[in-house]
């Protein structure tokens, strides 16, 4: 359990989600970069394989098994939320876990737990930002 949420005021479950799609994005698109890719065209397609509902809850289950208590508890309270938009292109199901993965990153941005929020984003991503290293 992350110390700073224990008694805190955070902000909704799905106002999380909104920072944590910020976030993550900002994460693939640093990445992206990192590889060395410059051209705004290459950028945005190549983003589009990491920031869609499928591709978000695939992650999430990368990361599922190390998630502490509140962080699960996030994840519960944001996909299970009635005020979801319908998906255009995804299933009900990948949207949902999707907007769950969103608002566990929202939150530790929120919190300002960088480390946990680093680490469980490197493991999300499957170490993909060391592809071009290795």
């Amino acid at each position: 359990m992350h110390e700073k949420t224990v008694g805190a005021s955070l902000p909704s479950p799905l106002a999380l989600a909104y920072l944590g799609d910020a976030r993550h994005s900002l994460y693939v698109r640093r990445m992206l970069v990192e590889r060395g890719m410059s051209k705004p065209g290459d950028l945005n397609r190549e983003s589009l394989l990491f920031v869609t509902a499928k591709a978000q809850a695939q992650m999430f289950e990368r990361i599922e098994p190390m998630l502490l208590d509140d962080e699960r508890e996030m994840f519960r309270r944001a996909s299970n939320s009635t005020h979801l938009n319908k998906p255009k292109n995804a299933s009900g199901k990948d949207y949902r876990v999707a907007t769950g993965f969103e608002a566990v990153i929202g939150m530790l941005e929120w919190i300002g737990d960088t480390q946990r929020l680093e680490e469980l984003l490197r493991t999300a991503h499957g170490g993909e930002e060391n592809d071009k290293e290795n």
